[in-house]
């Protein structure tokens, strides 16, 4: 990422971190992605040469500049989904600062996983309402390409909500899994 790029990002997650800062609910805040984990992303994103990502949970944009940018470097695209409108626009106007490009979808993650084709995505990023994760496992394995990888934030900040998904990640010959404790903690798994 470029010193452009990186001095935005650092500008998103300093607004983001005031914000959520004074929000009472959990809902209110925007919960951007650590920035090591960040950075980490986006490496495996160059060094797998993705080009298809699927990020389900958009927020405010912070995860997507990352991805965007080392998408732009693969010469892939990003598609980004998140629910809320208002945080779209925001990520939006993000990624119009940055000079980048991402589809982004306001809508529900199942949804988007359920009309996606077989094999469309080499990385999904998985960084929402973690209960809802144990739902998606069967579109996201089915949308992942072979060699593909699917990254899943917060597994060592919030554990007891993503017991479901850890197990069926466990239970799944067709993929090998590992936990990268950076940040709140990222399980990848490889399509084999």
């Amino acid at each position: 990422m470029n010193a452009e790029r990186r001095a935005l990002a650092t500008e998103i997650l300093a607004a983001a971190r005031e914000h959520d800062a004074a929000q009472e609910d959990r809902l209110d805040r925007f919960r951007v992605l650590e920035p090591e984990t960040a950075e980490l992303l986006a490496f495996l994103v160059r060094v797998t040469r993705a080009r298809d990502v699927l990020e389900i949970g958009t927020s405010i944009g912070y995860s997507t500049l990352w991805l965007a940018d080392a998408v732009a470097d693969t010469g892939g695209r990003l598609a980004s989904v998140e629910i809320d409108q208002a945080r779209s626009d925001r990520a939006r106007e993000t990624l119009g600062r940055a000079g980048l490009r991402a589809a982004l979808i306001v809508g529900d993650g199942a949804t988007v996983l359920r009309s996606s084709a077989d094999a469309a995505y080499d990385l999904v990023f998985l960084d929402a309402e973690r209960p809802a994760y144990a739902g998606y496992w069967p579109d996201v394995l089915r949308v992942l390409r072979p060699g593909g990888l699917v990254a899943i934030d917060n597994v060592l900040s919030h554990p007891d909500q993503v017991t479901e998904i850890l197990a069926l990640i466990a239970d799944e010959p067709a993929v090998t899994g590992t936990l990268v404790p950076i940040g709140a903690g990222l399980q990848l798994a490889l399509r084999n």
